[in-house]
């Protein structure tokens, strides 16, 4: 029989100081963190009942309102990633037994057919291509089909780079069937174009680590009075605790009655990223990532490559751009991490090996950040032997940026 290796408990692990390598992140998030958030993660800790934090979460959720165009009273960040925020839309609003329906055109549409499975939910599929956004004539059609309790949609697919345009047609339809909707807004919010109430959205989702440049760990959740009605009406309870809002309420409502050790530091981080957006404008923040989106998008057509998104459905925020013939996504990856401290991705899903995904978002959405990733993504594709022209590529962005 072999002989356990020993364990010398009494050595401490040689761990050196913490030194990660500075990147520009211009992948699909996280993005750069704005200086004024980390000052603000590292000031003291007071308890998550403190009086002091208490009018914190007040400043948060009133700028969170802000932020996702809406007037709910339910209006919280998550204490988890935005993956935690879409488990307790979804795991919450979606009771046992009963019906949603979801996308098929992204990623992040099959996360939420599997989340609503788990909650114990029947999934129904409205289709569309990846690469394309969801037709409201199909939505309509599924839903007279399947008559659904839940509706959900993705509105900044960001496996994709398509960006869902006809919204208020969508919710309209959907509640012509007395379905509530949730939408994922993980890569819009704070963004591109988000009105939670003017779209009659029931449910919103999203993740604070991407427009909003902050650290995950404080996610953003928004439920109009339908949706949270439905709620507190639920015969079972959800599945989590942790994510069960009939709970969260008393910490989060009035009550402000223990339920978890909140995030501190990152409630700190998520109240200063919001302060920033409100200080810059939702619709002026907005402006500018389509217009820095739009030099990033000028200056990889300039270069040669093509977007996988036509025009009228292109995502600021995330710019999905075609990989050119005989090149590998991977090496380029690697390439522009190990010349330049640069971070784009690859695709995922249906489209992993066929695209880059080039972010855009909050922080990381200024000149020098856009002209740097132009420069150096040419630089690396024609060192593989790509097919394009760099020169005209920074060209084309600086025009553009000039306009």
């Amino acid at each position: 029989m072999a002989q356990e290796p020993s364990i010398e408990t009494d050595r401490a692990p040689a761990v050196g100081e913490l030194t990660p390598p500075d990147r520009t992140l211009m992948g699909p998030g996280p993005s750069d963190v704005h200086p004024r958030v980390r000052r603000a993660m590292s000031t003291p800790l007071v308890g998550h009942l403190d009086p002091s934090f208490v009018e914190i979460m007040d400043d948060v959720q009133e700028l969170l309102r802000y932020t996702f165009r809406t007037d709910n009273e339910w209006t919280i960040p998550v204490s988890g990633t935005g993956s935690a925020a879409m488990e307790a839309a979804i795991g919450n609003v979606v009771e046992p037994g009963d019906t949603m329906l979801v996308p098929t055109n992204g990623y992040f549409g099959g996360r939420m057919a599997s989340m609503a499975r788990r909650a114990g939910g029947e999934v129904v599929e409205v289709d569309a291509p990846w690469g394309e956004p969801l037709d409201p004539a199909d939505v309509a059609d599924a839903l007279a089909a399947h008559d659904p309790d839940v509706f959900g949609f993705v509105h900044a697919e960001t496996s994709t780079g398509v960006r869902q345009p006809d919204v208020p047609e969508l919710t309209a339809a959907a509640h012509d069937h007395d379905a509530l909707v949730i939408a994922d807004t993980v890569t819009s919010i704070g963004g591109v174009e988000l009105r939670v109430d003017g779209w009659d959205i029931d449910v919103a989702y999203a993740g604070p680590q991407k427009c909003l440049s902050c650290p995950p760990g404080a996610s953003p959740l928004t439920l109009s009075d339908e949706a949270m009605e439905k709620v507190l009406a639920r015969e079972e309870d959800p599945r989590s605790w942790y994510l069960d809002l009939t709970l969260l309420e008393g910490y989060w409502g009035e009550e402000r009655a223990y339920h978890h050790t909140a995030p501190i530091t990152n409630i700190y981080a998520i109240r200063e990223a919001l302060r920033l957006v409100a200080e810059e404008g939702i619709e002026e923040r907005w402006a500018r990532h389509e217009r820095l989106a739009g030099a990033l998008k000028a200056g990889v057509e300039g270069m040669g490559l093509e977007m996988n998104a036509p025009d009228e459905f292109w995502l600021p925020s995330l710019n999905a751009v075609r990989v050119p013939d005989g090149v590998d996504d991977g090496e380029v990856c690697a390439e522009l991490l190990e010349r330049y401290d640069l971070e784009i991705a690859s695709g995922l899903g249906d489209l992993d090996g066929d695209i880059f995904r080039i972010g855009c978002m909050g922080y990381s959405a200024r000149p020098e950040n856009v002209i740097y990733v132009v420069t150096a993504l040419g630089d690396v594709l024609e060192s593989l032997g790509a097919t394009v022209d760099p020169g005209a590529g920074v060209t084309a962005t600086r025009r553009a940026l000039s306009e």
